[in-house]
């Protein structure tokens, strides 16, 4: 019977060799291990038949050799595949191009407008995302019946502190480091308590521009913010300055550019007014001066800020602030 078995294995394992395909191989392998009609499996079967002594012993080879087989036809089924492979490769088609990281849009938005301002001698500065109170409401000439503070419009935390809901603090601890002139950009995120939805998320990445020195004029805020849109967007996108206020400049304004979808002439993203509001701007308060030392009647500045989505969703069209924030590589292979 041993003998009877080493023939099996060995015929088995040449037809396996022989094989040049997985169909080829189904058929040796249902040949041998074949549930009803295997070779082996009928051995298996016989072993009922014989003395109850020899059992054991020819049931322990049996097994070992539908293992063994089994083997070979996993090995043979892995290098037919193999083989398949390499015959079908033509190399002469083009390279498969490896998918790579990209930055993140909102990120090249904020490298594209620190380029932009650097190029006017501005520089970048950062500050801490965790404010106090002073820094982020009372220095910037909001006491505390302003209703900037209360607490369903921020996140406020122990001891005083909150989460900025601006990057306009940094521009206070640098003036209070600093004596003029300055010049810098603040970029970061931000927090606020607004609902959310296409237009309105409860992070968002904020950029505070200052310039402070003698004689600046509001016509050096405007010259600079027409620079930045020019660059932005194109040298034919139109400025309008609207009257506003803010409680740390004065006089304010809001700056609106022509709608870069219907160039002005309305349409559904503008709601066909053929503009959009694009930040906020303005000089500087003689109080936040004197909050810092600086004497208001030596020393004039502007200062201006600015949303990094609402600029990012401007610039490529994009019409649901969510969608930066979902880690959709559909989205964000576009950039």
């Amino acid at each position: 019977m041993r003998q009877e078995l080493e023939k099996l294995g060995d015929e088995a394992k040449e037809k396996i060799l022989q094989v040049k395909d997985e169909k080829s191989l189904e058929k040796v392998r249902i040949e041998f291990l074949g549930r009803k009609q295997g070779r082996i499996t009928k051995v298996l079967r016989s072993i009922k038949n014989l003395p109850s002594k020899d059992r054991p012993l020819i049931g322990g080879l049996v097994n070992q050799l539908k293992e063994e087989i089994e083997k070979e036809l996993k090995e043979r089924k892995k290098s037919i595949e193999k083989e398949e492979r390499e015959e079908y490769i033509d190399i002469t088609l083009p390279g498969k191009k490896p998918l790579v990281g990209k930055l993140h849009p909102i990120t090249q938005t904020i490298e594209e407008i620190k380029r932009i301002f650097m190029g006017l001698g501005f520089r970048v500065v950062r500050g801490p995302e965790a404010e106090t109170e002073y820094y982020n409401f009372e220095a910037l000439n909001m006491p505390r019946y302003h209703p900037a503070r209360d607490e369903q419009d921020s996140f406020y935390l122990d001891n005083n502190y909150l989460l900025r809901t601006h990057t306009s603090p940094v521009q206070i601890k640098i003036m209070e480091k600093e004596s003029p002139p300055i010049r810098i950009i603040a970029p970061g995120k931000c927090y606020r308590r607004d609902a959310v939805d296409a237009s309105h998320f409860t992070m968002f990445h904020h950029v505070e521009g200052l310039a402070v020195d003698k004689k600046i004029t509001f016509s050096d805020l405007k010259g600079s913010l027409t620079y930045f849109v020019h660059q932005m967007f194109d040298k034919e996108t139109k400025l309008r300055f609207r009257p506003s206020f803010f409680p740390f400049t004065e006089p304010s304004a809001e700056v609106d550019i022509s709608c870069i979808m219907c160039k002005g002439s309305g349409c559904r993203v503008c709601s066909g007014k053929g503009w959009l509001e694009i930040l906020g701007a303005g000089m500087v308060d003689p109080e936040v001066f004197k909050k810092v030392n600086y004497d208001p009647e030596k020393y004039q500045g502007f200062a201006f800020g600015m949303g990094v989505e609402r600029i990012c969703m401007l610039k490529y069209g994009i019409d649901d602030i969510r969608l930066f924030f979902q880690n959709d590589l559909r989205f964000l292979r576009q950039f």
